[in-house]
């Protein structure tokens, strides 16, 4: 679905779209945000400010975005854009404007700051109680549109990954990016329970031997996270996914995202 097979993650305050068009040399896709959409998270999001966290807080999230977006459009890199809401009307919204930009967008299931889990977003979404919201979420993002990624964390006490990845596919979401703590395995496992997801592994991703790693579990592209301003880290591991992931290139599973 991009090419080569690196994803540059989505930093808190950090990744916009100057952030995507350093690193589109070396990448196949970049994820902006992640942004808080709706008055919960925003106030999550305030809170994290005050206490010394980088985060966007715009005045129109959803004008942020499309102006984000549009700084993107004349740039060779898939843009995907990484939102944290509680609520379902916004991400329908931002769906429209990322199906419109040909962008991917990414439910955030992945902050573990306490903020944001309090008050039903980022990785409190993969906990049983809130899967029918998670679920909701996917289904919004579909509906505006666009091709629907959601970011987890593995290694969480109590969240079966594989049961997530099905409910993901279940939805309608076509991406998991998945941040493996260093328990590579379960890329494996969400291979295993979804195979007709596109997977995208996270994590201590440097070189070949990770990216190498990652494939063989089961991965069909690696993300960078913080080394991903640095330029060095990001033409070696665009290097090894080209080596790694050559054979992939004609995979067609999710061929109908660039339609």
């Amino acid at each position: 679905m991009f090419t080569p097979r690196v994803a540059l993650a989505s930093l808190s305050g950090e990744a916009d779209a100057t952030w995507a068009k350093n690193g589109a040399v070396d990448a196949g896709a970049a994820f902006i945000g992640g942004v808080s959409l709706d008055t919960a998270t925003r106030d999550a999001a305030r809170r994290l400010v005050d206490r010394g966290r980088c985060e966007f807080l715009p005045p129109d999230p959803i004008a942020f975005i499309t102006a984000e977006l549009d700084a993107l459009a004349d740039v060779t890199i898939t843009p995907g854009v990484n939102v944290r809401s509680t609520t379902v009307q916004p991400v329908r919204t931002v769906g429209r404007r990322c199906a419109e930009y040909n962008a991917i967008l990414e439910i955030n299931a992945h902050c573990r700051q306490d903020e944001m889990c309090t008050v039903g977003a980022g990785e409190s979404l993969l906990q049983d109680n809130r899967r029918d919201r998670l679920h909701e979420l996917i289904r919004a993002g579909r509906a505006g549109g666009a091709p629907v990624s959601v970011k987890v964390r593995a290694g969480i006490d109590n969240v079966d990954l594989a049961a997530i990845a099905r409910t993901v596919a279940d939805a309608g979401g076509e991406i998991i990016h998945v941040d493996a703590m260093d328990t590579e395995v379960s890329i494996e496992r969400i291979a295993t329970a979804a195979p007709e997801l596109f997977i995208i592994a996270n994590n201590n991703v440097r070189g070949h031997e990770s990216v190498r790693e990652y494939h063989e579990y089961g991965a069909d592209a690696v993300s960078i996270g913080r080394p991903s301003t640095n330029q060095h880290i990001r033409r070696r591991v665009c290097r090894a996914t080209e080596d790694v992931f050559e054979t992939m290139n004609t995979d067609t599973r999710l061929s109908h995202i660039q339609q």
